[in-house]
């Protein structure tokens, strides 16, 4: 690993939390996808298309 210095914390901190907030942005993404497709599919199910 490269050589951080006296700012490897804030360095390694900053690397954190920026994983940690895509991370967060990607499992939102993946369970509002998940519902909206439920939703969906109720919704076609109503409408009398079911495929």
């Amino acid at each position: 690993m490269m050589e951080l210095g006296k700012y490897a914390g804030t360095v390694l901190g900053a690397y954190g939390v920026t994983l940690a907030l895509l991370l967060g942005l990607v499992w939102l993404t993946l369970r509002k996808g998940t519902r909206m497709r439920k939703r969906l599919e109720a919704q076609e199910k109503r409408m009398g298309r079911n495929g």
